[in-house]
């Protein structure tokens, strides 16, 4: 058994797990780490993919009473019809380009530069949505719940998720400050955001595990081993990182994400020019 593996595993998944649903991108962090673990070859990039569906199980049973619900009355309920309509239409946007661009983004940006610049720019716009969020949320009062939306609030929010294409950005950042600046209060963007990660992240891996099913990368024991191991790694941390949002909305904001990020991203930035971490390009 290698002890080796299992470790960057249960690393991965942790990591995975506690940075899905913040505003501070898990994709550009398992880039990183990755990175510095020598884990960023084929077979890390598929641990990746597989390991995402954890966060989302953990979504699913969180939110287990809303989903049932929704599903046992899609027929009767026009309130549960529109909540599917909103999810799909606000779906579609990063689906579509992702599915069209995706390779080309990550040829291009999937390296640890461009994510910390993508940290630091974010951490930008974290601030402005921050500075604006008191104001325009009074334009839109009658917002209480994610029962609340429109479809129209939807397509904004999708269409605020593409930015999330670039590693660096974070879809939940992108669809939960999107939703701030559209005038969404910011507990009722951040729970559509939970919920919005089953479609598109789901979507994702099983499109992902489909091209990985005709791929030469090598699912041995341990590895298969390892990979179970980082999903429940995942999705412990995800489950606990959701309870723990859930509250922390409701009475702070978003700003001390966003210092995280610009002092994440700057050290990022200054290792790679100094030369201390040989970073991957």
């Amino acid at each position: 058994m290698d002890l080796i593996l299992l470790f960057k595993a249960i690393i991965l998944g942790v990591v995975e797990g506690f940075t899905e649903f913040l505003p501070i991108s898990s994709t550009g962090h398992l880039i990183l780490v990755g990175d510095l673990l020598d884990f960023n070859d084929e077979r890390g990039k598929a641990f990746e993919v597989i390991i995402q569906f954890g966060a989302i199980l953990a979504v699913c049973w969180e939110f287990r009473s809303k989903l049932l619900k929704v599903v046992s009355s899609f027929a009767s309920s026009a309130a549960s019809r529109r909540f599917v309509l909103n999810l799909v239409i606000a779906s579609v946007p990063a689906m579509g380009l992702g599915f069209f661009f995706g390779k080309h983004i990550k040829a291009v940006l999937f390296s640890p530069i461009p994510v910390a610049s993508a940290f630091i720019v974010g951490a930008l716009i974290i601030f402005w949505a921050e500075r604006r969020q008191e104001k325009i949320t009074t334009t839109k009062n009658h917002i209480h719940s994610v029962d609340d939306l429109s479809p129209l609030d939807a397509l904004k929010v999708g269409l605020a998720q593409c930015a999330a294409l670039i590693p660096g950005t974070s879809r939940s950042g992108a669809t939960i400050i999107g939703g701030m600046l559209f005038g969404i209060p910011r507990a009722v963007a951040t729970e559509f955001s939970f919920f919005l990660a089953i479609p598109v992240i789901g979507g994702a891996t099983a499109y992902e595990l489909l091209k990985l099913w005709k791929s030469p990368v090598a699912f041995t024991g341990e590895f298969a081993l390892a990979t179970f191991i980082g999903f429940i790694a995942a999705f412990i941390s995800a489950f606990i990182c959701v309870r723990w949002l859930i509250h922390y909305v409701a009475h702070h904001n978003f700003i001390p994400f966003a210092w995280y990020r610009i002092g994440f991203g700057l050290l990022v930035l200054i290792t790679a020019y100094t030369g201390l971490i040989a970073w991957s390009h």
